[in-house]
């Protein structure tokens, strides 16, 4: 059985007596990390409450304390069992609604399955079931970052804040890297150039677009809706009826619009998982002449060997990857000194308290630019 431990009574503030509580639906202790860090900047303690898994692999919730009446805060990071994560969050969202509580925040700053967020062939939208779970549950409000695409929030009948965790990658480019003036905000494919644009704009830098990669799977290429008709198809509607046959796509070479010689490559996205587009980025950089490659991301999910690829990997070895603490990976940094990471629960705390006091969240969007 797992409990969440509660922070020591002293100088510290329990505002659960003030109308709010802050919960950690994680059973798993190396996610408690961040729910750790919010608390401590907001001065509260943890709720108490009991995770854990049943012998035959069910969830099970306990609320340890009363929550009627109050503004209830879940926090929940992914771990690498997703599935088991979304359970722990959807039974405690239940737990809440049905001890009556005013209002129930998730705090979700990876919000899972959001690369299932388009009709793939014959597949669902995942991310829309998952959406319609977390309402049905009782979720009231929704707080995330950097969710894959934006349309995401059209999911959801509550309202969604998604921050961003641009303004904290763009210090660490600013602080961590002595000669960023250098450097060229990288885009490793046509999709990414707007994220891009938006962090040279910011750091007065130029941008370069790598183009003519290997199509991937979360490609709108593989969707059957493009694929032209046959002419035996066109001609069982219609004897008479002529549709033009669209022209086959060709994949053109690589190449790298943009000037990255001598210079340092700082190629930027919102998720790195498998770092295979990302390693075939940066020997394309290195052959174009770049001397150094950053590689940033929001969610560093750094699934199956990421890591061990980082690490043994000749074309890494002047090269880091700075991820955001969204989602627990302290194992990885272990098998890799190369990963870096970035403490986002400043933003994610501030949000909770101006949820809270019923303050407007339009300062985070304005004043830390959040609003690209």
């Amino acid at each position: 059985m797992f409990c969440v431990p509660s922070t020591e009574i002293g100088a510290i503030m329990n505002i659960t007596k003030g109308g709010l509580v802050l919960f950690s639906a994680n059973s798993n202790s190396s996610c408690m990390e961040l729910s750790k860090r919010i608390a401590e900047r907001l001065g509260v303690e943890m709720g108490k409450v009991q995770v854990y898994q049943e012998p035959n692999r069910e969830t099970r919730v306990q609320i340890q304390e009363s929550v009627r009446g109050k503004d209830v805060f879940i926090i929940q990071t992914v771990s690498k069992d997703v599935n088991t994560t979304i359970m722990e969050l959807l039974i405690m969202v239940y737990a809440c609604k049905t001890s009556c509580a005013k209002s129930i925040i998730g705090v979700i700053p990876y919000f899972p399955y959001s690369k299932q967020c388009k009709m793939r062939k014959r597949g669902s939208i995942v991310s829309k079931l998952l959406a319609s779970m977390m309402c049905k549950a009782g979720l009231t409000h929704l707080i995330t970052m950097d969710l894959h695409q934006k349309e995401i929030q059209g999911f959801f009948n509550i309202p969604v804040d998604n921050l961003r965790a641009s303004p904290f990658l763009l210090q660490y480019i600013q602080e961590e890297i002595p000669d960023y003036r250098n450097a060229v905000i990288v885009a490793k494919s046509p999709a990414s150039a707007k994220r891009a644009q938006s962090f040279a704009e910011r750091l007065r830098l130029g941008i370069a677009v790598i183009h003519g990669e290997a199509q991937d799977a979360e490609s709108d290429m593989v969707d059957g809706r493009h694929s032209p008709p046959t002419a035996k198809n066109v001609a069982a509607i219609h004897p008479s009826l002529e549709i033009p046959m669209l022209i086959p796509k060709e994949k053109p070479p690589i190449t790298v619009v943009g000037d990255v010689g001598g210079r340092i490559a700082i190629i930027v996205d919102d998720i790195i998982d498998d770092v295979d587009s990302f390693l075939a980025a940066a020997e394309t950089l290195k052959e174009r002449g770049a001397y150094k490659i950053f590689v940033m991301a929001t969610h560093g999910l750094l699934s199956s060997d990421a890591p061990r690829l980082i690490e043994q990997i000749s074309v890494w070895h002047s090269s880091v990857v700075v991820v955001t603490n969204t989602i627990p990976h302290e194992i990885q940094k272990l098998q890799c000194p190369k990963i870096k990471t970035v403490d986002i629960s400043m933003i994610l705390s501030e949000a909770i308290r101006r949820i809270h006091n019923g303050e407007s969240m339009s300062y985070l969007f304005r004043n830390i630019g959040l609003d690209d």
